[in-house]
């Protein structure tokens, strides 16, 4: 019945306006084509330079002193491997940022949800006076100094994993948009949930946050690469706990003494030779970001309807 409703000159019209298939034009064929050329010329540029970066983390110094770009190294070597894991800091180190990582995660998570939450509802008393102080702290902020001191005088957590966990646990940002994203769950849910008996941390639990596993993942993600990545805060409030830095600033250290100054490297294999500066720095890339790169194509499915459903509802 629905095809004898559309008329031949307007089923013929259907049939060859399609970009893909049998009857597709010739222009949309090639403007098909076009993408596909464009897109994996895109992907190459930019997957490029991770893939030399790996390749030189490999090389000699006469090869990378010698030859521009390449992707596969002549003599491959892997000193600077053994120059980075030749001391047990770094595998303190990588168990540092695995704790800091998810521990961090997981306190961002907790007063992320429960204050977009409790912000969400209407019926909270003084909501839009918390709601102010959240964008207020979007705008201005103390500083690097007067954060100082609140950490380590005032509360007295320098030398400790609280000093670098419990300063950024919320973004107001991300808070933001994780309030956008409940307001957009309909209301009959929590309203049969709470009929049903279910509190507000209930329906929380049961209602809201099975529903919200995109937003979830996409900013989990989002702090956990940042905890990952961070090494100013343990830097300046572990001056005096370097058995509890994390990775990022055990690499930095590498680095520092790939340069020739002073660095705080211990249980080195004397006879080991220094392999060259950039091939160290080239390794230390690949060590730190490897392990965010296995764990986003798990989460990479969240990652576009995560940002955008809470962007755009509310």
């Amino acid at each position: 019945m629905a095809e004898q409703a559309i008329s031949p000159k307007n089923k013929k019209i259907l049939e060859s306006s399609g970009p893909v298939g049998q009857n597709a034009t010739i222009g949309s064929r090639l403007f098909d084509i076009f993408n596909y050329v464009f897109l994996t010329l895109v992907a190459f540029t930019t997957i490029l330079p991770f893939i030399y970066i790996i390749g030189a983390s490999f090389a000699t110094e006469y090869e990378i002193a010698t030859r521009p770009m390449f992707i596969i190294p002549q003599d491959a070597t892997i000193n600077a491997y053994r120059y980075i894991f030749s001391s047990n800091k770094i595998l303190r180190g990588f168990g540092n940022s695995l704790f800091i990582t998810a521990a961090g995660t997981a306190i961002n998570l907790f007063f992320t949800v429960t204050m977009a939450y409790a912000i969400s509802k209407p019926r909270l008393r003084g909501r839009n006076f918390f709601l102010n102080l959240v964008i207020f702290s979007m705008f201005f902020s103390g500083g690097m100094i007067p954060g100082y001191i609140v950490v380590a005088n005032i509360l007295n957590l320098k030398n400790t994993y609280w000093s670098v966990l419990l300063p950024g646990a919320i973004s107001a940002y991300n808070m933001m948009i994780v309030k956008n994203f409940f307001q957009g769950i309909p209301q009959e849910l929590e309203e049969s949930a709470s009929i049903d008996g279910c509190t507000d941390i209930g329906v929380l639990l049961r209602i809201v946050l099975p529903l919200s596993l995109p937003v979830l993942a996409t900013f989990g993600l989002f702090y956990a690469v940042g905890h990952w990545n961070a090494y100013f805060s343990a830097m300046i409030y572990m001056t005096g706990a370097k058995e509890k830095w994390p990775l990022q600033v055990l690499l930095r250290e590498l680095i520092i003494m790939s340069n020739g100054t002073a660095g705080d490297m211990t249980n080195m294999d004397p006879e080991f030779v220094q392999p060259p500066e950039q091939s160290i720095k080239m390794a230390v890339i690949v060590v730190s970001t490897v392990p965010i790169m296995c764990v986003y194509p798990f989460l990479q499915k969240y990652f576009v309807k995560g940002v955008m459903v809470g962007a755009l509802k509310g």
